[in-house]
């Protein structure tokens, strides 16, 4: 079983195999996290890398970027309003290739201002849970294909937090899924809760989906110093601080948070990693950190039944 001592030093421009052949989709490429994983995969050789965002210029910067060291590397930026499922659905159309070999859902918000969003759900779980679930419903057809293929070895990683540990006591609210959910510590149950949906929910598809050969992983970066945890409000920073003070953790860099993703993506051998597994950085397996809400059947059918719901009803 991967352990924290193993992979602590792991170094993605050494460790990380060639992926000469491969497709790549990352979701928030333009940015933090996204970007740097996006950089650091292309340094490999993957025949094309798909990344979506909001911002054109952010996306032909990073393009130009890339082409500098990885001229071989093809790239296409998808525009995406990850607050409409029907723009995350028609987004999906863009991708055109016959193989999907990584899928990492990295875009997401934290302690935004209570909303909903255009399809009139609650805005942290509509665009770091339903967002995603489309565009894995949307992709999933060519990850089956891609993983009957000989020496295949397909992804599906969902970055989550360990904010899940905030959510409210029934786990994911659904009844009032379709409003603000507004309320004292709103922010950090709205959160939490959608990231508690991102362990859930990979667990869920690894179920589901087990005779697929594909693997399904949630991965927790770290605190990192990205505008995510840099452009909240004073009272979150404020909280964010003491929070970190009181459990000896310090905000990690780019450079450093990256590593979880990158060897969950293409760092670690497919053997090494446990289908519906939870992972710490770097590399460590953590479902035994889970309490028994996230881990709960229940609760994983009950947003599984949600979800496909949900996603039944966007055309």
């Amino acid at each position: 079983m991967p352990n924290l001592e193993q992979f602590v030093d792991f170094n993605p421009e050494k460790e990380i195999p060639p992926l000469d052949g491969k497709v790549v989709f990352i979701t928030g490429g333009t940015a933090g996290l996204g970007r740097a994983t996006l950089i650091a995969l292309a340094q490999h050789g993957p025949a094309h890398i798909y990344f979506t965002g909001r911002n054109n210029e952010a996306a032909e910067s990073l393009i130009s970027e890339v082409k500098k060291d990885s001229p071989g590397v093809a790239m296409t930026f998808v525009k995406v309003d990850m607050t409409s499922l029907v723009s995350v659905k028609k987004a999906c159309a863009k991708f055109i290739h016959d193989r999907l070999d990584v899928l990492i859902c990295n875009a997401g918000v934290m302690f935004i201002p209570a909303g909903v969003s255009e399809d009139g759900f609650e805005l942290h779980f509509a665009i770091n849970h339903l967002a995603h679930a489309v565009i894995v419903q949307e992709l999933l057809p060519v990850m089956e294909t891609t993983a009957q293929q000989p020496k295949s070895d397909v992804r599906v990683l969902f970055l989550t937090s360990t904010a899940w540990a905030s959510h409210p006591r029934n786990g994911i609210t659904f009844d009032t899924l379709k409003t603000a959910q507004k309320g004292f510590m709103g922010s950090m149950f709205r959160y939490g809760q959608s990231k508690l949906a991102n362990i859930v929910y990979a667990a869920e598809l690894a179920r589901r989906y087990s005779t697929t050969d594909i693997k399904f992983i949630s991965v927790h970066p770290g605190p990192v110093k990205t505008t995510l945890a840099t452009s909240v409000s004073l009272w979150h920073s404020l909280f964010l601080s003491v929070y970190f003070w009181f459990t000896g953790v310090s905000m990690m860099e780019i450079s450093q948070g990256r590593l979880s993703q990158l060897w969950a993506a293409a760092g670690a051998k497919g053997n090494d990693l446990v289908n519906g597994g939870f992972y710490m950085p770097v590399g460590r397996l953590s479902n035994d950190r889970l309490d028994t809400t996230a881990k709960s059947l229940k609760l994983a059918t009950d947003l599984w039944n949600y979800t496909q719901d949900v996603l039944a009803r966007v055309t």
